[in-house]
């Protein structure tokens, strides 16, 4: 009998990380996985054991913890911070002992984010730069000083010296409530970031709003079909030897595009609808707003680029922008259920 593929989880707890866990959990060959999970919480700890997967109590931060379940493992998936340069580098060590151990290079696909790509627009102008993840000179014209970068090249680095092969997945502006076993379970988070805080301000003021004029454009995702990228990636890995890694190793997660404008335009009509606005026509966010409520320029920012390399290792999405506009009346209606402030 074969031995099963041991598969470390980072961020199984939260929204991309539950998500992309129960896509593989409920893949016909899941029984030949042997997953383990980092997690902090003792509780969710024992929850998981009932999917059967090997919980690890402690922080992503901890030498000895991520070193030692790094080195046990011929797969990574790491999908907590991806700002954690600490993190990434324990988790590079623990894989690189194991290659030291097997002479064969471990897998580790990383989850960083379309953020790499932003400017500084501040919600003023749509950039005409659209970068391609089949373009690696393209890639490779981002300053370190980017979001995320520096974790990104530290990861590229350690494929280039041959220890691991890399895979970096850059999911965009990822929407829809996340289901599936783990979050009927309570053990994962099934609520996205950037949307859902636009909602949670724009119902706090009584207004949808926007940084600038809302004239800059992000990628949008789904959830769900997000988490298939990262199954279809594995498979490619598994099955393609040419599956590009390292510095052609970068995996767009976007299907569609959005302005701002049109993100806080929906959201103004949800919330007129559910009578937490007077008018959908959104209207700019003031500076103490946007220094309170967004970091870094983010929320103004462009990063528009294309999925081409994930599309043609068979990732196949069907929903696009229309969807993500969808989505947002149903997190409004979630974000009021479950916020006290929103009521």
């Amino acid at each position: 009998m074969p031995s099963k593929i041991k598969v470390l989880i980072t961020g199984a707890t939260g929204y991309v990380g539950g998500s992309v866990l129960s896509r593989f959990l409920s893949r016909s060959d899941a029984p030949s996985f042997d997953f383990r999970a980092i997690v902090r919480s003792p509780e969710k700890a024992e929850k998981l054991k009932e999917f059967g997967i090997t919980p690890i109590v402690g922080s992503h931060n901890d030498e000895r913890i991520m070193v030692e379940a790094c080195s046990k493992v011929d797969v990574a998936i790491a999908m907590a911070d991806c700002d954690d340069l600490v993190a990434a580098k324990l988790t590079l060590q623990g894989l690189k002992k194991r290659f030291k151990e097997t002479g064969k290079p471990p897998i580790f696909i990383n989850t960083s984010g379309t953020g790499v790509l932003r400017d500084d627009a501040n919600g003023m102008y749509a950039t005409k730069i659209i970068y391609n993840d089949e373009d690696v000179a393209q890639l490779e014209t981002l300053p370190p000083s980017q979001p995320h970068r520096n974790v990104d090249l530290a990861i590229i680095a350690a494929d280039k010296e041959g220890y691991i092969k890399s895979y970096i997945i850059l999911p965009s502006t990822v929407y829809s409530i996340a289901r599936g076993r783990l979050f009927e379970a309570g053990i994962s988070h099934p609520y996205s970031i950037q949307l859902p805080g636009l909602i949670k301000l724009s119902i706090l003021r009584g207004r949808a709003g926007m940084v600038g004029q809302g004239r800059n454009f992000w990628p949008n995702v789904d959830i769900h079909e997000l988490a298939d990228l990262y199954s279809i990636l594995y498979d490619s890995i598994s099955s393609n030897p040419t599956t590009g890694h390292g510095r052609e190793g970068f995996y767009f997660g976007e299907n569609g595009e959005h302005s701002l404008y049109e993100a806080a335009k929906g959201i103004g009509e949800a919330l007129v609808k559910l009578g937490k606005a007077e008018t959908s026509e959104p209207n700019s966010f003031t500076e103490e707003e946007v220094t309170k409520y967004f970091r870094s320029g983010m929320m103004g920012s462009n990063a528009r680029c294309r999925a081409n390399r994930s599309k043609a290792i068979g990732w196949k999405p069907n929903k696009g922008t229309a969807d993500m506009l969808a989505s947002l009346k149903p997190e409004a209606e979630a974000i009021i259920e479950n916020d006290p402030r929103s009521k």
